[in-house]
């Protein structure tokens, strides 16, 4: 929520609960950051390498 809010942008939460195909992706990976619909980070979030996406041009 931070990163965003830095960057300007807007995220969603999705939960592997509620989704059975997003379980079957990413189960053992949460948490897991999707940038532009593809996968970003998972497990350990740098901070600093998510703003970075979230800015560039």
């Amino acid at each position: 929520m931070q990163v965003c809010a830095e960057a300007g942008q807007s995220f969603e939460v999705l939960s592997i609960l509620d989704d059975p195909e997003l379980a079957d992706l990413y189960w053992e990976k949460i948490p897991v950051i999707l940038v532009d619909s593809e996968p970003f980070d998972f497990w350990r979030v740098n901070r600093e390498r998510l703003l970075s996406k979230l800015t560039e041009a």
